[in-house]
């Protein structure tokens, strides 16, 4: 299978999935990317079994509008009966790299507001230690230069993403040569330097469930 057939076949298994836990009332959350966007394409079918959605992304708002789902403000929800995202790596504890369509502070929102994480990813995606994929790391733009001294110290080697601007009106810098190994204290030491928003790992909170594209078919996994 091809990788895009891999992550239409998870993007089918997140819409069976979801099913049994949505009601009329229900709002669920909805990620950004190009797996999210198959599952956006195929929530159109069950547009009928609940209320609406929150995106994290002005791109996936406006692909949920264009199939007449409506489309909420996150500060008018109170819960998020679950939230289906892709991930660029997924370990076997459903720690998470995002980020690499530079929404990680808006799906990191959505992903705390939601009752359950449902990630949905092809098997490319699955590896031993997170930190192959550089890690994205959003940053108020005035404090790039000090971010990126400060994530060399870390040992790693951020570079600017050039001509990228986040929907919050940010920065990216992107983390190369990490070797991953403590994800969850990464994750906090990186957000404690001044000027950070939010950086790409999903640790803290990571993946309630995966669903994973192989040619052996979508597997789904849990939490190690």
């Amino acid at each position: 299978m091809t990788q895009d057939q891999l992550k239409q076949a998870v993007a089918r298994a997140a819409i069976e999935y979801i099913k049994p836990k949505l009601g009329g009332d229900s709002i669920i959350g909805v990620g950004t990317g190009s797996t999210a966007n198959f599952f956006i394409d195929y929530l159109g079918e069950i547009k009928h079994l609940f209320a609406g959605a929150v995106a994290s992304s002005d791109a996936s708002a406006a692909r949920l509008k264009n199939l007449g789902i409506d489309v909420l403000d996150c500060n008018s929800v109170s819960e998020l009966v679950v939230y289906v995202d892709g991930a660029d790596e997924s370990n076997a504890y459903l720690h998470l790299i995002k980020g690499g369509g530079a929404a990680l502070t808006r799906e990191k929102i959505v992903r705390a507001v939601s009752k359950e994480f449902v990630c949905i990813a092809d098997g490319s995606k699955w590896v031993d230690v997170l930190g192959k994929f550089p890690l994205p790391v959003e940053v108020i733009p005035m404090a790039r230069s000090y971010v990126a001294r400060e994530l060399v110290k870390l040992g790693g080697t951020p570079v600017y993403r050039d001509g990228v601007v986040t929907d919050n009106g940010n920065v990216i810098l992107d983390v190369y040569n990490l070797q991953i190994i403590d994800p969850v204290g990464l994750e906090t030491r990186i957000n404690q330097i001044t000027g950070v928003v939010t950086n790409g790992l999903f640790a803290a909170q990571g993946a309630d469930v995966l669903l994973l594209g192989t040619n052996d078919g979508v597997k789904t996994l849990y939490p190690r």
